[in-house]
């Protein structure tokens, strides 16, 4: 049995916590917001954000950082991404030398271009960061439907400790060493599921969502292999696998909030309609910039930055998609 403590108390981290506690573990909830640890005390479920989700009556929540994060034996970070840094910060005083986070956010930090366990690296220099994603939901995860993942970490035997941890007959986790390439497909891929959802919020089909998840990996891929990730990730789990799932499901915030803006909602409103931070939208920007440091171009993500960002009409940009110079699909592949 290891002691874990989940950092941060929305869906995410609460599914997490609900099954690392099924797998055998100790485990203990840290939400900055008071109310919420209270609820969580009193209601043993999170009615907000995982309602239906029993929480065992021995699981601990608590708002006192220092007991949450000193003497665990690993931390799973689970604050939206706009937060990851000041979270680290305020934790770094109570991490120990060698001391696991594993990191189950997506996004990169507009301002810095950084990655999310790159962000935690920077401020807990003394901690061994891992990552955690792939084609997930919440929703399914706490009710325990099957589901399968993949964590990276730069030391094998970091990534195997985290397996044994959360892996059982509903969970499958993979192991890779790739954690550039993991955080990247986890994080470019909500900015085209807000492409799949302004289409479905204009009232396009199946062709129209086939071909932005088709063309969308594409993207990320160029980009991840630009940047440093291995193509093999993008075609796997956190890459065509995540793409998938938050393209074509109803639990995907990034996909709600972007048929929200294709059925004439603002970036603003339509984030405020979904009620949860909308990750895709943080990572936008910062996905066009790279685009602009590594040299490589990204259309679907241009569009999406165009209708978020310059009030470009969600139809126009479509339209400007399609009407684009003829392209090779495969330019690797030889003509006779």
């Amino acid at each position: 049995m290891a002691d874990i403590s989940v950092i941060g108390a929305g869906s995410w981290g609460i599914a997490l916590a609900v099954l690392l506690h099924k797998n055998g573990h100790k485990v203990t909830v840290w939400s900055v917001i008071e109310e919420e640890i209270a609820m969580l005390k009193r209601e043993h479920e999170h009615k907000d954000k995982l309602p239906g989700v029993r929480l065992p009556e021995d699981m601990e929540f608590t708002t006192d950082l220092e007991y949450a994060v000193q003497g665990r034996d690993a931390l799973v970070l689970a604050v939206p991404s706009p937060f990851t840094r000041s979270t680290s910060h305020s934790m770094k005083e109570y991490v120990a030398e060698g001391q696991i986070i594993v990191d189950v956010a997506k996004g990169i930090e507009e301002k810095t271009l950084m990655t999310l366990s790159q962000i935690i690296e920077e401020e807990i220099p003394q901690a061994e960061v891992a990552v955690l994603s792939g084609p997930s939901h919440a929703e399914e995860v706490g009710r325990g439907i099957p589901t399968t993942i993949v964590v990276g970490a730069k030391k094998k035997e970091t990534a195997e400790y985290l397996q044994n941890l959360f892996m059982n007959e509903v969970f499958r986790v993979y192991i890779s060493p790739d954690v550039l390439g993991i955080e990247l497909g986890a994080a470019l891929k909500n900015v085209v599921a807000l492409a799949a959802g302004i289409a479905d919020g204009l009232g396009y089909g199946d062709n129209t969502k086939a071909a932005l998840i088709t063309r969308g990996i594409t993207e990320i891929s160029r980009l991840g292999t630009a940047m440093g990730g291995r193509a093999e990730t993008f075609s796997g789990l956190t890459g065509i696998g995540d793409l998938i799932v938050t393209c074509a499901s109803m639990h995907s915030r990034n996909r709600r909030a972007g048929i929200l803006i294709g059925k004439g909602y603002t970036m603003e409103e339509a984030m405020g309609e979904v009620k949860m931070v909308v990750e895709g939208v943080y990572s936008a920007k910062a996905a066009m910039a790279l685009a602009g440091k590594y040299g490589v171009q990204l259309p679907i993500i241009e569009q999406v930055n165009a209708v978020l960002f310059d009030g470009k009409a969600a139809d126009e940009a479509v339209k400007d998609l399609m009407l684009r110079d003829k392209k090779i699909e495969c330019s690797d592949i030889p003509w006779e």
